[in-house]
């Protein structure tokens, strides 16, 4: 790590769909950030864009767009001027037809430091991803940028402690994952309220079973279907902060836009690992049926 102690920033907010807006109000909270001394500032999945996966239509393949590319020149732009890192996430158009889910690191000279292709896709009722992107191809490997190997993972990722795990094992510093998740309206209070326990609780889990911190940033705010404008997404925001034994260091609302700031001290990695001494205490002699689908 470059430092011990650095300065994070998570940019919640509520997703128009007009790219222009969105990436206007992504512009403006990083210049806030910036103004706190943030070195590392992470934003939320699919930040350009409506969440246009609710259903499945050709049209939105319009949507996609190359890295390099417009989104990643802007934002280039912007981490050389206030010299931060900014970990972006946008719909990659790599090839005709050939589309991936993927976050992208700006370093803090503006170069293009790496990249995530999401992992996991899901295929549920209202987040119908599979229908747009392929898996990811570039495995689990942290990106290294001036504050450190950054291991970012995308939203459903969030679930599966082997990316977590093996970000953890390639040497990452911060596990990071911007994400967009919310409820269903039609769902009963006592579900929405177990999903949303259920979506902390699995992370915080991340950064303890890893000893590493960990980002999360989620969108807010109510995103209609395309087909039916009863009926949508209301993602819970909820971003938060923890620190590598799983404490929240800082929490957004679920509801509200939040440029969300606060400082982590990177030095409790290696302390807390002296004492919760999981990698070592592995038996990796024994974990070969992890290889294999479901054990009969």
């Amino acid at each position: 790590m470059s430092t011990n102690q650095i300065t994070v920033s998570l940019i919640q907010h509520h997703c128009m769909a007009d790219p222009t807006a969105n990436l206007q109000t992504i512009t403006d909270q990083i210049v806030a950030a910036a103004g706190q001394d943030t070195q590392l500032v992470l934003l939320q999945e699919l930040h350009n864009n409506v969440y246009f996966c609710q259903t499945e239509s050709p049209d939105f393949f319009n949507l996609a767009e190359t890295i390099p590319g417009p989104t990643t020149e802007h934002l280039s732009k912007l981490a050389k001027l206030h010299k931060l890192v900014i970990v972006a996430s946008l719909f990659e158009k790599r090839a005709a037809g050939l589309y991936h889910n993927t976050a992208v690191v700006l370093d803090s000279d503006g170069s293009l430091a790496g990249k995530y292709r999401k992992m996991h896709i899901p295929d549920d009722p209202g987040f119908y991803e599979k229908f747009y992107f392929t898996p990811g191809d570039l495995g689990f490997h942290p990106v290294q940028t001036s504050v450190g190997k950054l291991g970012i993972l995308v939203c459903w990722d969030q679930w599966y402690p082997e990316a977590a795990r093996l970000m953890a094992l390639a040497g990452a510093d911060l596990l990071l994952y911007p994400t967009a998740i919310g409820w269903d309206k039609r769902e009963p209070e006592d579900d929405q309220v177990r999903q949303r326990d259920a979506w902390i609780t699995i992370q915080r889990s991340h950064a303890i079973a890893n000893a590493l911190p960990t980002l999360i940033c989620n969108r807010t705010g109510f995103e209609a279907s395309p087909e039916d404008p009863t009926i949508g997404i209301d993602f819970w925001g909820s971003s938060f902060i923890c620190g590598p034994q799983g404490e929240i260091l800082a929490q957004a609302s679920t509801n509200e836009p939040c440029l969300l700031t606060t400082e982590l001290d990177m030095t409790q990695t290696e302390s807390v690992r002296r004492m919760w001494p999981f990698l070592r205490d592995r038996r990796i002699d024994a974990y070969a049926d992890l290889g294999r689908r479901f054990r009969d």
